[in-house]
């Protein structure tokens, strides 16, 4: 009977531990997905017809110099998701010469502050004629109230970044021009060179208790 007894109270000691284990997870945060919040170096403005906000994306070799993206307080690993664009110069001319034709390839990363590469991304398409672009972006001043410069191509892009980080830098790595006027690409990386654009940056996480200073 004792033994009985003792097997019975183990249990009903299991069970009432499954279920304050169950109470436990039930009590998590809801995931959660938002804008994120990110400084942009070079911001190019707001698009006409999508309303997103357009910014480039530089190339460069520190960290501190890209597009950061900061990362709320969280528990377990961030999803970064954005789109990356190619980086037009609109010309009517150019196009009524039939002498537009772009075929663009960027190259970025996405690195932890302390340089470490979480990883790379490429966008590649080609550019003809105005439907190429993704939209036109305002600027005052600029002729017909638009600026040249507009995204083309759309990669949608997204990484897992781990629990640990509290923020990551977007930056470029090199850009390649095939121009049917030019024997050969053309290619760029020198640091400091607006190569691409991304857009609809937003974070998918698990919110957490704020982290204390270090």
């Amino acid at each position: 009977m004792r033994t009985a007894g003792a097997m019975l109270l183990v249990a009903l000691l299991g069970a009432v531990a499954s279920v304050e284990a169950q109470r436990g997870r039930g009590a998590q945060p809801a995931m959660r997905t938002e804008p994120a919040t990110f400084d942009c170096p070079s911001p190019l403005g707001e698009g006409v017809q999508t309303k997103r906000v357009f910014c480039d994306v530089m190339t460069g070799r520190d960290p501190a110099e890209g597009i950061i993206v900061a990362l709320p307080p969280h528990t377990g690993p961030v999803t970064l998701s954005f789109d990356l664009h190619n980086r037009h110069i609109y010309s009517e001319e150019l196009i009524a010469a039939n002498r537009a034709y772009r075929h663009y390839t960027a190259t970025i990363g996405v690195l932890t502050p302390n340089n470490d590469l979480l990883s790379r991304f490429v966008v590649q398409n080609e550019f003809r004629t105005a439907a190429d672009l993704i939209d036109r972006i305002a600027g005052e001043g600029s002729p017909g109230g638009l600026k040249a410069v507009a995204p083309t191509g759309l990669e949608s892009l997204s990484l897992m970044i781990p629990a640990d980080v509290d923020s990551v830098s977007i930056l470029g790595e090199k850009l390649s021009i095939i121009r049917p006027d030019a024997a050969a690409p053309d290619n760029f990386i020198t640091p400091g060179r607006p190569i691409a654009i991304i857009s609809n940056v937003v974070l998918q996480y698990r919110p957490g208790p704020a982290r204390r200073g270090r």
